[in-house]
């Protein structure tokens, strides 16, 4: 009889420096492309890396992994790019553009080399609070996930506002000209026109036509309206965060 598969997860962070652009563009199509993410000389992150493993329980241990290990590993694999400027100091990124998706795959390749650490399920790459990449074996090293995080205050019941946060996730092959899964310029245009400028200070019971709204309703009406408006890749899962201890999600949009 095998064992049950468990998942462990551990975060480390680093801070790199980046700047997307292409030296084939002339600056208005860079700029057309990249937007501010094109000016130079490059703007810094503060990443937050999660590195999720897979395999059983060690019967004597207790664990899947030791920590100390895993932690060893990823001390050793983000030392390379730790205060560096992704474009001018690493080899990685001398034909292709230091994305978040990129640097996710990279990561992942270094990583999957490492015995120590058993088999490698996923990787998911926080440049900032509202914005990561995600990288698993099940997709392979050519798709990708991103996911950008907006907010909107709107009234739910009663008299009192609620602030929402409303995480998109787009998932699908990495461009390898431009080395994104999406156009995140027009992802936005997109969530404002059809989502910030619907919702937010608006009362969802006027917006409904109906007395009482739920989250699920919310958070559906939101899929529906986004599906067809991206540009590249395929909406997989909207989460709609209440509170701490209440979100909803609305998910199996990509087959």
């Amino acid at each position: 009889m095998s064992l049950p598969v468990v998942l462990l997860s551990k975060r480390i962070e680093f801070a790199a420096a980046h700047r997307y652009a292409r030296p084939d563009w002339d600056e208005a199509k860079n700029r057309a492309v990249f937007g501010a993410c094109y000016n130079p000389p490059a703007h810094g992150h503060n990443y937050l890396l999660e590195v999720t493993v897979a395999g059983a329980v060690d019967p004597k241990t207790g664990m899947v992994i030791n920590l100390f290990d895993l932690k060893r590993v990823l001390l050793h694999v983000i030392e390379e790019f730790d205060h560096k400027n992704l474009n001018l100091d690493m080899p990685y990124f001398k034909d292709r553009i230091p994305t978040s998706e990129n640097l996710a795959r990279v990561l992942w390749s270094k990583l999957q080399s490492q015995e120590d650490i058993g088999r490698l399920h996923a990787i998911r790459l926080y440049e900032d609070e509202d914005l990561y990449a995600d990288v698993t074996a099940e997709w392979g090293l050519d798709v990708a996930a991103v996911t950008r995080r907006y907010s909107f205050t709107a009234t739910q019941e009663g008299n009192q506002g609620c602030e929402w946060d409303c995480f998109v996730t787009v998932r699908g092959p990495v461009d390898p000209i431009t080395g994104m899964v999406t156009d995140l310029g027009a992802l936005n245009r997109l969530v404002h026109d059809r989502v910030i400028a619907t919702f937010d200070r608006r009362d969802l019971r006027q917006v409904f036509g109906s007395t009482i709204v739920s989250g699920e309703q919310l958070v559906e009406r939101i899929g529906t309206s986004l599906l067809s408006g991206v540009t590249s890749g395929k909406i997989s899962n909207i989460c709609l965060v209440q509170s701490r201890d209440l979100s909803f999600t609305y998910s199996g949009i990509v087959s």
